[in-house]
This record gives C-alpha cells, sequence and structure tokens, in this order.
C-alpha cells in the first residue's frame, strides 16, 4: 500500500511543464512564425501597390471632373499647385466650383501623389492627352514604377495582376 500512494504523490507534485517542453513548443511556434511571415509582408507590398495604382486612376476621374467644368482644359502645372486648384477651386465664369477633393492625395505609403500638365503634355509619355498622375511609391524617390517595375502611375498600361 505504501508503494502506491509514493505512486500517487509523484504524479500530484508534478502539475507544470519542464523547460525542455516549454522550449520545443517555442521552436515550433518560431518556426511556423518564420514560415508565415514573408508571405505576409509580400501580401502587403502588393494590396499597397493595388490601393496607390486605384486612387491614381480615381483621380482621373477627379482631374476630368476639373477638365469639363473648365471647357475642357487640365490644370496646368505640377504636384501640390494641382491639388491646391482642386481643393479650392473658386469661381470660373462667374460659377462658384465645389471643391473637387478635400486634401492632397496620398498613396498607400502617405506620400503626396504627383501630378504634371504643361497644357500640350507632360514629360512622362510622347503626344499625352492627360495629365501625368504618379506614385513616388514606398521610398519617395520614384518615377512612376516600383523597384519591379510595376507602375504606379496613369500613362502605363497596367499589367494582368495589378489591375483588374
Amino acid at each position: 500500500m505504501r508503494k502506491s500512494n509514493t505512486t500517487v504523490r509523484t504524479f500530484a507534485s508534478r502539475s507544470g511543464f519542464t523547460l525542455l517542453e516549454l522550449l520545443i513548443v517555442l521552436a515550433i511556434i518560431l518556426v511556423i512564425a518564420a514560415m508565415v511571415v514573408p508571405n505576409l509582408i509580400g501580401s502587403q507590398q502588393t494590396a499597397n501597390e493595388k490601393a496607390t495604382l486605384a486612387t491614381v486612376k480615381r483621380l482621373e476621374g477627379t482631374v476630368g471632373a476639373y477638365a469639363a467644368d473648365h471647357d475642357g482644359t487640365y490644370f496646368k502645372g505640377t504636384g501640390s499647385e494641382a491639388w491646391q486648384a482642386m481643393i479650392s477651386p473658386g469661381t470660373y465664369k462667374g460659377r462658384k466650383l465645389r471643391p473637387y477633393m478635400e486634401e492632397a492625395p496620398t498613396d498607400a505609403w502617405g506620400n503626396v501623389l504627383q501630378y504634371e500638365w504643361t497644357g500640350d503634355g507632360h514629360s512622362k509619355k510622347q503626344n499625352a492627352l492627360k495629365p501625368a498622375i504618379w506614385s513616388t511609391g514606398p521610398d519617395g524617390q520614384g518615377d512612376g514604377t516600383n523597384a519591379g517595375g510595376i507602375p504606379l502611375n496613369n500613362w502605363t498600361p497596367a499589367s494582368g495582376s495589378t489591375d483588374k
């Protein structure tokens, strides 16, 4: 009888996990995280690119609305001048115009989008029929494409995976 009492006490006194068991579980969690995190980071980059391109495409409509209210003439200028003209349009031919946007548009990385129109084109594409609108990308230094060559602008035809 005494022998079974000892056995019961041994099991009853062992109520936690050993350090080795905890380390094994931690190692398994770290291996799973190492496999999942890179996929999530890539997905975030793709989502930012798609959101930025959607914003650029939406702005084409905004810029078009401005032109429609100004006898088919796009705003002549660049960047902040253009956005300010669309935020506070003032009057045109005696008509008080409503704002086309509330604030300067930004890309998914928080950078203000770029705009360029000289009145007869822009420097990004020859014989352009509409103003250039583009993102400078995640580093704020780009020219309308990201490091992988994905267009973040309105003058490059969208590839199959970016804008469908």
